[in-house]
């Protein structure tokens, strides 16, 4: 995502419903932020993730959802079509069923998993981070894959994210919300032939 390709017209998940599928957009406080295609190394992350979270969640009253999956975060107890944040995280993990409908999610998820890219790296560190710090998500994970290493956010007592916590690609991660996880890198190393 790019900044300076944002519009300035205010929008609403009212709005954003009547785009255009063949495009991907998120609205955070009215604005509407391009997503453009991520590329091979990020996909490469995503799909591993994923089937990591898939095999662990699989007997686990906690779902998971890979983008393109909408979660509208509502400010209050607006309406769905006049929030104006709908955002699609690489990776939402919810725990609490009510939030989910045929639409996406409604709420915060309790843990968010973004895999930057250079077009996206301000928009997750930064806007996104304070996005998600807002709206309570417990814990959020940043990986960079081109530098190798992993930002953790956790939600303190005061609803606050602490300093990051940063891990290189090295060893398995043990998330913070589930003890018994441990996230594998092991598909960073080289198939041997």
């Amino acid at each position: 995502m790019n900044a300076a390709l944002k519009l300035v017209t205010k929008y609403t998940y009212a709005d954003y419903c009547n785009w255009s599928e063949d495009e991907r957009w998120e609205l955070i406080d009215g604005e509407a932020y391009a997503m453009f295609a991520p590329s091979r190394l990020h996909q490469k992350f995503v799909s591993d993730l994923a089937g990591q979270l898939r095999n662990y969640f699989q007997k686990k009253p906690c779902e998971f959802y890979v983008a393109p999956f909408d979660v509208r975060l509502p400010k209050r107890n607006e309406k769905d079509e006049q929030i104006d944040t709908v955002i699609q995280p690489d990776l939402s993990i919810i725990c609490d069923e009510q939030k989910l409908d045929d639409k996406g999610c409604r709420g915060a998820p309790d843990w968010i998993i973004e895999v930057i890219s250079p077009s996206s790296k301000l928009m997750d560190m930064e806007v996104k981070r304070k996005l998600y710090e807002q709206h309570g998500v417990k814990e959020y994970w940043i990986i960079n894959p081109e530098k190798c290493h992993l930002m953790v956010y956790l939600l303190d007592f005061q609803k606050k994210y602490n300093q990051p916590i940063i891990y290189p690609l090295e060893q398995p991660v043990q998330v913070s919300l589930f003890s018994d996880l441990f996230i594998d890198w092991e598909f960073l190393t080289p198939k041997k032939v």
